[in-house]
């Protein structure tokens, strides 16, 4: 059972992220429960659209993925596909109607702060889709851009090089290489070939009315 008190802490949170949200042309959901998130994205694809993901443990922990796989949509899927399939995906995934995924870091400001090793996801985010959705436990909301970097080299990329088996210091150590000097800055890091923290996107602003929409979920998720 959720504590009362430290709930109305996480939504007060998260309705002033959301207000930081719109004022930067971003629609705003809330979803008390993981359970709660597929209704809402239910509302927001229409069926038969052709719809794509980035790879997100978050989506997969609010049964988004299951609803993409339930057939009602023509849903570009990721998994076990590689080699040349997986380029043609990426970049058919840039053309798709939808674009789902979650996010490094929400500051309360209303920015999106996003790393990424290929780029795919960063892509799709910027350019190619109508429509961006993005899920976001409240574990990923963060004052501002330099605590959302610290969030990536501290937190993100050492659990994704994990769930993804990467050679990499911040797999070894559970930090970026960086932390140790104490250098945040955004671009800072190892030059492993598996490097993750490849390419830095800040989306600041929206200026398609209703192109991106942010649902914020008041439970832990993700990375």
């Amino acid at each position: 059972m959720r504590d009362e008190h430290l709930d109305s802490v996480i939504k007060k949170r998260i309705f002033k992220t959301m207000d930081g949200l719109a004022k930067n042309g971003m629609e705003c959901y809330m979803a008390e429960t993981a359970a709660e998130v597929p209704d809402i994205v239910k509302t927001l694809i229409e069926k038969g659209a052709t719809v794509a993901s980035g790879g997100s443990a978050t989506l997969n922990e609010t049964g988004v993925i299951d609803l993409l796989r339930s057939g009602d949509y023509n849903y570009l899927d990721r998994s076990g596909v590689s080699g040349d399939a997986v380029k043609k995906l990426f970049r058919d995934s840039l053309s798709a109607d939808v674009y789902l995924s979650s996010t490094n870091a929400v500051t309360e400001n209303g920015e999106l702060y996003n790393v990424d090793g290929n780029g795919n996801r960063v892509a799709a985010l910027c350019y190619g889709p109508d429509s961006v959705i993005i899920v976001a436990g409240y574990n990923k909301i963060v004052a501002n851009i330099d605590e959302a970097v610290r969030r990536v080299k501290t937190i993100a990329a050492p659990a994704n090089t994990e769930r993804l088996g990467c050679d990499t210091y911040c797999r070894e150590k559970g930090e970026c290489m960086s932390c140790a000097s104490g250098d945040f800055r955004l671009p800072s890091g190892c030059r492993s070939s598996g490097r993750i923290c490849c390419s830095y996107v800040i989306t600041a602003h929206q200026r398609v009315p209703g192109r991106i929409k942010v649902i914020l979920v008041a439970e832990s998720l993700g990375y």
